[in-house]
């Protein structure tokens, strides 16, 4: 089963309705952009999505909680990933250079690619850490400007769930940062949840460890017409 999201984001079923209060009043203002619930089913979830060519999708969640595995699985030749910089500069450099020492130059390295993707008008998939809401925004202003929509996948996993990932991955954060991370996503699953999704997103799929194993594709296809 693969879920279609329109530009417009027309899906009404399984959407979770905007819930009384200042969000989804806000939500509602901005046409409540949907919000597409596949937690909690138990394997039942879809396999894939299916967005509108020229779209631009950002996967976010806590350090550990699968985002650059779901993105090599389901959105090969579409990803951003800046995980992956960081392997390519890891691999250039000695092991004994410790990685704070070059973030900088990662991060500007990885910014750089997405530009680059932008520019192109070609559609993506981006690992987005949930602490950069500046990227989200950066990223939602792009696609509206070529007509496009920007999407939220946003992975709910347990901070426990997320250390063992970092654990597994052999690469770890900071108390300091993964609390930073942990404020800042949970801030998201809240506003996501009560339809409040951050500006100028048209729409937003929240998963749970159950539904990103199911999730095995990510595509993009030209919108049908209505004629």
């Amino acid at each position: 089963m693969t879920l279609r999201y329109a530009t417009t984001a027309g899906l009404t079923d399984d959407a979770l309705p905007a819930q009384p209060g200042p969000h989804a009043r806000r939500a509602a203002a901005l046409r409540a952009p949907v919000v597409r619930d596949l937690r909690g089913r138990a394997g039942r979830g879809p396999r894939g999505l299916r967005f509108a060519a020229g779209d631009i999708v950002v996967v976010s969640g806590l350090p550990g909680s699968g985002k650059s595995t779901l993105i090599a699985r389901a959105a090969p030749d579409r990803a951003v990933d800046s995980q992956d910089t960081r392997d390519r500069w890891a691999a250039r450099l000695p092991r004994a250079v410790p990685y704070l020492l070059y973030r900088p130059l990662v991060r500007l390295a990885h910014y750089w690619g997405l530009r680059r993707v932008l520019r192109s008008g070609a559609s993506a998939v981006v690992h987005d850490c949930g602490t950069q809401a500046w990227v989200r925004a950066r990223l939602a202003r792009h696609a509206r400007r070529r007509g496009r929509a920007l999407h939220l996948i946003l992975l709910d996993v347990t901070p426990r769930t997320a250390r063992e990932g970092q654990r597994a991955r052999g690469r770890g954060v900071s108390g300091y940062a993964f609390a930073r991370h942990r404020r800042a996503v949970g801030r998201l699953l809240r506003d996501t949840g009560a339809g409040l999704l951050p500006r100028g997103c048209a729409s937003a799929v929240l998963l749970d460890r159950e539904a990103a194993r199911l999730l095995t594709r990510i595509t993009f296809a030209p919108a049908q017409s209505d004629g």
